[in-house]
């Protein structure tokens, strides 16, 4: 399914609401702290790890909420899944996840890969604080999704979902924020394989909706209220399962357990020069525009939340 409704953004971005300057510095915060100030963090660099497992404790506690662990050990190292959640109003039972992986890949200081996903997933979860959804809000920080723990039994998302399917829980929607801060009007700069490379554009200025051809409906959903919402380009693609990059995320655990899920990215490595690389700075990650994304996914996680249906 590649058709997708509506029409993507095109030409000069309107100028920044107040509000999206406001989250533009408040993204920049989260990532500084996470990616320049804490930097590499992993199993390797278990104290780094624990530190940011605590900043974003502290900033969800900060915006409100009562904030739980689900705590696991690798190798002897403790690790943990951090989690906040609203209670729906109406739908209580019905849940929408909201996560981000929070810890880095080896080498890395990790600002778009992923602190820019836990940047907007903190600022998410500000914003819907004080909101009284009909369905549940779960805003969840995941750890180990990188190598060598990739699609692993200790992948935090994999443990986390298997949990969730294990207590019965009705996830409705598990949104991945995956590496979401870099945009490029150069053409070119969209390095997408055959026969994606013939379908969407050349030009790496758009922040993707992607999934597995059973969530379709879905990527169609989330993409049509992003483009009725948001001034800014996207795409969207569900694909098959095994298409490169698909399913290089969290959502691929909730997936396994049956789940539906989708990806929100920037493409990653198919766009961005300094994939899990040292050179993964803050400033690399263009604030901006991420802030443009972020106030868009708000409006549609606000849409979705309180569907009927």
């Amino acid at each position: 399914m590649i058709r997708m409704p509506g029409q993507s953004h095109q030409g000069p971005l309107p100028p920044l609401t107040d509000e999206q300057r406001r989250l533009e510095q408040e993204l920049r915060s989260h990532v500084q702290m996470l990616a320049g100030q804490i930097g590499e963090r992993n199993v390797f660099c278990h104290d780094r790890l624990v530190m940011a497992a605590d900043y974003i404790r502290t900033s969800l506690s900060g915006s409100g909420y009562e904030v739980k662990g689900q705590s696991y050990e690798v190798g002897g190292f403790g690790c943990e899944n951090v989690e906040a959640e609203i209670r729906g109003s109406l739908r209580p039972d019905d849940i929408i996840v909201i996560g981000a992986h929070y810890d880095s890949v080896q080498g890395s200081p990790g600002a778009n890969d992923n602190a820019s996903g836990v940047a907007a997933m903190l600022a998410l979860a500000r914003a819907f604080a004080q909101t009284r959804p009909a369905r549940t809000l779960r805003f969840v920080a995941f750890t180990n999704e990188e190598p060598p723990l990739f699609q692993t039994r200790y992948m935090g998302s994999r443990i986390y979902a298997k949990r969730s399917r294990e207590r019965g829980e009705r996830i409705s929607l598990m949104l991945s924020l995956e590496t979401i801060g870099y945009y490029s009007d150069e053409p070119g700069s969209q390095h997408l394989l055959f026969p994606l490379n013939l379908i969407y554009p050349s030009i790496g200025n758009f922040i993707a909706f992607v999934s597995n051809v059973e969530n379709g409906p879905l990527v169609r959903k989330l993409v049509g209220s992003f483009r009725r919402q948001a001034q800014f380009p996207s795409e969207g693609g569900a694909l098959w399962g095994l298409v490169p990059g698909v399913g290089w995320s969290d959502h691929w655990a909730f997936w396994k357990e049956g789940f539906p899920a989708v990806m929100v990215t920037d493409t990653a490595p198919f766009r961005y020069p300094a994939y899990h690389l040292h050179t993964d700075r803050p400033e690399l990650v263009q604030y901006a525009r991420m802030a443009r994304v972020v106030s868009g996914l708000q409006a549609v996680i606000a849409e979705m939340a309180d569907a009927e249906q």
